[in-house]
């Protein structure tokens, strides 16, 4: 009997929750996988555009640099543009600032920044 692993989508939390867990990961870095599956099951699932949005917006401007947080909050960025179809100004420029970061040095910001930001241009159409 072969077992393939699977991956499942994490939901989403309760907004405490999300934001306890995202505000003690920006705190201490040990928990930061545990914030990294809160914050993919919000841009995954919570259907509050603006909290979704909010929370990538912090994540990715207050992670340290070298965090995976940082290129999980501009994917999470295209995942909010692709499920909402909007992104404020402040999210928008963060997203293209993160992709540019994971361009220039992939140890600052993950690679997973470049793949939020083609979602945003694509599904803003800001080609």
């Amino acid at each position: 009997m072969h077992s393939h692993p699977s991956f499942e989508n994490p939901p989403a939390l309760g907004h405490e929750v999300v934001v306890e867990t995202l505000e003690r990961a920006l705190r201490d870095r040990s928990h930061e996988a545990e914030a990294a599956t809160v914050l993919v099951g919000s841009a995954l699932n919570d259907d509050d555009g603006d909290f979704v949005e909010h929370w990538c917006v912090q994540v990715g401007t207050r992670a340290v640099q070298g965090s995976p947080l940082l290129g999980l909050a501009g994917l999470c960025l295209g995942h909010t543009a692709r499920r909402f179809g909007r992104l404020g100004d402040e999210a928008l420029a963060l997203s293209e600032s993160l992709a540019v970061r994971a361009e220039a040095d992939p140890s600052d910001v993950d690679g997973l920044a470049l793949d939020g930001y083609d979602d945003v241009r694509s599904f803003l159409h800001l080609w």
